[in-house]
């Protein structure tokens, strides 16, 4: 597919559309952002641009997306284009440094078909010492036929070694209306549902078109029925689900959804835009919560969720989280008094 069916990303894509044009490509382009947002959709482009048998020419240039060099770089068979990433199944997924020797193998020759050979490295930020000091020579002397493109997340944890011999393109997350038109057109989604994706996917366009509304809205249910009065009135109901969403592995998926619910309840409270709300089909409910609910209190909650979800990765007691969660959260929601015991 050509570059306008990215959703978003103008200004880098111009700018690599101008190089393009002027064949001035740079040797390392390193793509930052947030993860998600369409960062690797164009770097594909870019590979199938370079290397389109029926190029299109009109006040830019562009691919196809059909013929047989466009389809082969999606698929990944394309011998002049080669993708580096780390293991998704390795407990501590990173590339490594005999991943890269492979690659400097493969640009040791000329390119078979096109004009360069394409080398994107996806996730770059989890290359190891060893891999990033191994690309970092072939950064300073690259092949002359070699393009490489740098995909990260997290760009202050790419090494400023290589980060100095790229040209940095950011790319910012596209605008919601964007994403919503875009998942209206290309899943034919109805416009709350898109609306809905949009919001809870944070702009990220990659993931809202990924995922599957039905188990989505499912999701949703279950913590609004976690959140009503009847069920945060009852201790044995919110212990019991903590332990049970602990033990399924979706005790921080469902604090990402009360994070979100207590988000809306916080822009009613304080009057702000309607438009931002997920849970707006329940306005009603956050309604009545708002007249009674303590702010402050609220606000201390979602900081506090926030640092849980920071310190993660140091196997947390995430059902203890959750407990403290629903404990404190039927406080601040005036349903108990505050400091009440179980």
């Amino acid at each position: 597919m050509p570059f306008t069916d990215i959703t978003g990303h103008a200004q880098p894509i111009s700018l690599l559309q101008a190089s393009l044009s002027n064949r001035r490509l740079a040797h390392a382009y390193l793509f930052h952002g947030e993860a998600g947002i369409g960062k690797r959709m164009t770097a594909v482009r870019l590979a199938q641009v370079l290397n389109c048998d029926h190029p299109i020419q009109t006040e830019t240039l562009d691919s196809c997306g059909q013929c047989r060099s466009c389809l082969q770089i999606a698929a990944r068979t394309h011998p002049d284009y080669i993708v580096l990433e780390p293991d998704p199944e390795a407990a501590t997924p990173q590339i490594k440094i005999e991943q890269v020797r492979e690659l400097d193998q493969h640009f040791v020759y000329r390119p078979l078909i096109g004009e360069r050979k394409i080398c994107l490295i996806d996730d770059a930020d989890r290359m190891t010492i060893g891999a990033a000091n191994a690309l970092l020579k072939t950064l300073e002397e690259p092949p002359g036929h070699s393009l490489f493109i740098l995909i990260t997340g997290r760009l202050h944890a790419l090494p400023i070694t290589i980060r100095s011999r790229c040209q940095a393109l950011r790319f910012t997350t596209p605008a919601r209306t964007q994403v919503e038109a875009a998942l209206i057109l290309k899943r034919e989604l109805p416009p709350d549902d898109a609306r809905f994706l949009a919001l809870l996917a944070d702009g990220r366009i990659g993931e809202a078109l990924t995922m599957n509304v039905a188990e989505v809205r499912a999701r949703q249910q279950e913590c609004l029925a976690l959140v009503n009065p009847e069920s945060l009135a009852s201790s044995t109901t919110l212990l019991s689900a903590s332990e049970s969403l602990a033990k399924s592995d979706r005790g921080e998926e469902t604090l990402s959804w009360l994070t979100r619910w207590i988000r809306d309840l916080v822009i009613v409270i304080v009057g702000g835009d309607q438009d931002q709300i997920l849970h707006l089909d329940h306005l009603a409910e956050l309604q009545r919560y708002a007249g009674r609910a303590d702010i402050d209190l609220l606000l201390t909650l979602l900081s506090d969720i926030e640092k849980h979800a920071q310190q993660a990765t140091r196997h947390l007691n995430v059902q203890m989280a959750l407990e403290t969660t629903f404990l404190r959260l039927r406080e601040a929601l005036g349903l108990v008094p505050t400091g009440a015991a179980i």
